[in-house]
């Protein structure tokens, strides 16, 4: 098999010019059996001009090509190297390819995914094709700006439904046909084949349906209408916003395992991880979570799918403006109000902590070499700061003026491709504002401004305050004035809050001195921000006192930015969390500062010396949670604090208690997620064994209790259990991409560091090796999931720099390296300033 070749911007840049392509008849055929599926593909095609004779390619990852024809003519299959057929000798005018290949079913989420449920033994199949993985399932010119109709054939086993990106029907001999696509590009076609329960319903004249595997039907039927509502109530709202109707004829969703992503904008066909059906008990914050993914793909159907990036550089106008709206659209059509909040705590900490890498890059790159280099960029800066950044241009243009320039954009490129240069020109028809100048300091730059306010008093007695900023983006910024409640109950109260343009043209008077200044109060832009002194102690004494939640979502990401950056001692923060989280009421920042506090603070942030006093803090900070809502008034609040009173647990009495009982006393019950979770970390301290987890993976033989099993038997404490498990994910290529990750997630524990010490160095040998054999998702999990984290030592470092200098990781890897080694020595860093500080 010869290796695979990465297309670059030249080469995709020149075969535009040369192709128009106009239609794929794609035939599949899923009946023969677990390994391989048949692939046969007519692609129409026209060579513009009036050229004599020029050459090209497509691109095809068979495992077998049988047949190749150009206009009828046999091609020489020899000729195919590295994935590409070239096409010599093409004159100008029509013309028709025809393949013949077999290709085989991928277990790593890339191309035609199969899995087989191990609750029932049903199979299913689907596709994944982003980036450049349409190769895997049919042969194609494979670039955004080469779209097509795709008229699509499948067959398949007798009891399968096959859906796709039209609608689908069966016919007379057994075949499913999908209805011709519009123009779409071919990293979105997509397919989903198998024994599926749906529930179906109409919408606006539309068939929408939802679709899981059969095993998981009863979770589904509970949640189907809280999907289908959130579903109606996003197209709804986007038809107020959007001039542009929902430019395809049908809209399925369908949850499907083992997905790599959170989810897929295939048009018609959105995939989902099929988490997001909950077996277990879950939070109403990750309800939220669900219903955010389901606004942020259908908002893909008009960016995205509908008007499509020219090349993949401009990844952010994708992924930027669906993050964007999939939140801004839930505040304002769903129950879901406080959105942002989540957004704040969680996403935008992705975002500021990718920004400070060295692997950071501008959200719209001036140029992404090849689909390689194009793959590493799906990350914080695309999502997060990218939709960080169209919140601050909606508060600096106003939505009036910012959705007319969408709705310009929609109209001048619908079913075709556009770049940045296009969106900026469309935005600025639409105001008077330079949004070119705006767009240059924002969108090609890289890294996080900071801003810290100076309070000054004024000779007649009163305040002014200053914004010094360190950076070079201008910011529409709130500026929050806290004083104390004159009632005395110990709250804050909002005096005023202000709006500055940064940089200022002078210092802004505040009146009376605030007990709190808060820059950034309503987080409208993307900047870390510092406190005066006066402000920071009263945060320190009042953080839960302050009214509205997304403020406090603002001054802890201040908080943990300041630990991040050496300037708060972790155990600071520590102390914040304690005295303060016992009072949170909103679910995404309880769940936001648990895991910064657990994972990063006590995992990583802190000495192995003072690990254990960390726990304890922890373990006392969740049993005071889960005492406060023992009057069953807030069960998401008590079901977060239970699963961190798990996972912080130094000792296993407690937790081994509950799941002898099956309960926590109070409640709430052990559902399977709360049973794995609490075996894990029995695992971890030597409290489970072979026997607890085989009789476990009896009780639950579902696919997320194989993983369960798999990450349990990773983490316990014994030598043959940790060469096992190193065994299986880098030694042989059995495992799929979820049973891989689930076992990497238990092989590294922070309480395990002198039996894993010999695998430290190990890794950077064998993942490189992993990476080049099983390619970039293996890649990606490998860099994530089975990097020695909590090994935060100079050795390390060094092990890691060294293998980055010789050891040529592909680029996935390498990515995934260069960040991990850089959070490794940030982590460094805050230990030293931490000890200097005691």
């Amino acid at each position: 098999m010869s290796c695979m070749s990465v297309l670059t911007r030249d080469e995709a840049q020149t075969r535009s010019r040369l192709l128009d392509v106009h239609r794929y008849e794609i035939d599949l055929d899923l009946t023969r059996g677990d390994e391989l599926f048949d692939s046969r593909t007519v692609i129409h095609f026209t060579v513009r001009g009036d050229r004599k004779a020029t050459d090209t390619f497509v691109e095809l990852k068979p495992e077998e090509l049988r047949h190749a024809a150009l206009d009828g003519h046999a091609l020489d299959l020899d000729t195919f190297d590295e994935n590409r057929l070239p096409l010599k000798g093409l004159t100008a005018g029509e013309h028709e390819l025809r393949i013949d290949a077999a290709m085989r079913y991928s277990r790593t989420g890339e191309g035609m995914h199969r899995f087989t449920d191990p609750t029932d033994g049903e199979t299913y199949v689907y596709t994944q094709l982003a980036l450049d993985d349409c190769k895997r399932v049919f042969p194609a010119f494979d670039q955004p700006d080469l779209k097509a109709v795709f008229e699509l054939t499948v067959t398949a086993p007798d009891d399968w439904t096959v859906i796709a990106n039209g609608i689908t029907e069966q016919q007379e001999d057994g075949t499913w046909r999908a209805a011709p696509t519009p123009l779409i590009s071919t990293y979105l076609v997509a397919v989903a084949a198998g024994p599926w329960h749906s529930v179906r319903t109409e919408h606006r004249g539309l068939p929408f349906g939802i679709h899981c595997r059969r095993s998981l039907a009863p979770h589904l039927d509970v949640d189907a209408e809280e999907i289908l509502d959130i579903t109606r109530a996003c197209f709804d709202r986007y038809h107020e916003k959007f001039e542009e109707p929902y430019p395809f004829d049908s809209y399925d969703q369908a949850f499907v395992p083992e997905f790599n992503f959170g989810a897929m904008e295939n048009p018609g066909l959105v995939t989902f991880r099929d988490e997001f059906v909950y077996r277990s008990a879950v939070t109403d914050t990750e309800r939220q979570t669900r219903a955010m993914v389901v606004a942020h793909e259908m908002a893909h159907m008009w960016f995205g799918d509908l008007v499509t990036l020219k090349w993949w550089d401009d990844i952010w106008l994708n992924e930027s403006f669906a993050e964007y709206m999939g939140y801004q659209t839930l505040t304002e059509a769903t129950r879901f109000t406080d959105t942002w909040v989540d957004f704040g705590v969680a996403r935008k900490a992705w975002g500021y902590d990718a920004d400070q890498r060295p692997s950071t890059h501008p959200v719209a790159p001036e140029a992404v070499d090849d689909t390689a280099s194009a793959l590493l960029n799906f990350d914080g800066i695309s999502y997060a700061k990218g939709a960080s950044a169209l919140r601050q241009l909606v508060a600096w243009l106003g939505e009036k003026d910012f959705l007319a320039g969408i709705n310009t954009h929609f109209a001048r490129h619908r079913f075709g491709n556009a770049t940045l240069a296009d969106f900026i020109d469309s935005l600025a028809d639409a105001t008077e504002r330079d949004v070119h100048a705006w767009a240059d300091s924002w969108l090609r730059t890289t890294g996080v401004d900071t801003l810290t306010p100076k309070v000054a008093r004024a000779d007649d007695g009163t305040y002014t305050v200053s914004v010094q900023r360190d950076g070079s983006r201008p910011h529409r910024i709130a500026v929050g004035l806290y004083d104390p409640d004159p009632g005395d109950n110990g709250h804050l109260v909002l005096r005023a809050r202000p709006e500055l343009d940064v940089p200022q043209d002078a210092a802004s008077p505040i009146g009376k001195r605030p007990a709190l200044l808060l820059l950034n109060d309503g987080d409208l832009t993307y900047a870390k921000v510092r406190f005066d002194p006066e402000s920071f102690a009263a945060v320190r004494d009042k953080l839960s006192a302050l009214p509205d939640p997304l403020t406090r979502a603002v001054v802890w990401n201040a908080l943990r930015d300041a630990v991040r950056d050496g300037e708060l001692p972790a155990s600071a923060y520590l102390e914040a969390a304690r005295a303060h989280l016992p009072h949170e009421t909103d679910l995404a920042l309880v769940q936001g500062v648990l895991s910064f506090a657990s994972v990063q603070v006590a995992g990583r942030f802190l000495t192995d010396a003072d690990r254990p006093a960390a726990l304890s803090s922890l373990t006392s900070l969740c049993h005071d949670l889960i005492r406060r809502t023992e009057d069953g008034s807030n069960p998401g609040l008590r079901l977060t604090a239970v699963r961190h009173f798990i996972d912080v647990a130094a000792h296993p009495d407690t937790v081994a208690e509950w799941l002898a009982d099956g309960t926590v006393p109070g409640g709430p019950e052990l559902d399977p997620e709360l049973r794995w979770r609490i075996l894990g970390r029995l695992a971890v301290l030597g409290a489970a064994d072979e026997a607890a987890i085989a009789a476990e993976a009896r009780r639950d033989p579902s696919a997320t209790g194989q993983e369960g099993a798999a990450r349990c038997r990773a983490a316990l404490p014994d030598p043959e259990a940790k060469r096992t498990a190193w065994e299986a994910m880098f030694a042989t290529d059995d495992l799929s991409n979820y049973l891989f990750t689930a076992t990497a997630q238990g092989f590294w524990q922070p309480e395990q560091a002198e039996l894993l010490e010999e695998y430290v160095e190990r890794y950077f040998t064998d993942a490189v090796a992993l990476a080049a054999r099983r390619g970039p998702a293996i890649a990606e999990a490998a860099g994530r999931w089975a990097f020695p984290v909590y090994a935060v030592d100079a050795k390390t470092l060094r092990r890691g720099e060294k293998c980055l200098k010789k050891s040529n990781p592909i680029p996935s890897l390498r990515r995934k390296l260069v960040d991990q080694l850089d959070d490794l020595g940030r982590a460094l860093r805050v230990r030293e300033a931490h000890t200097e500080g005691e």
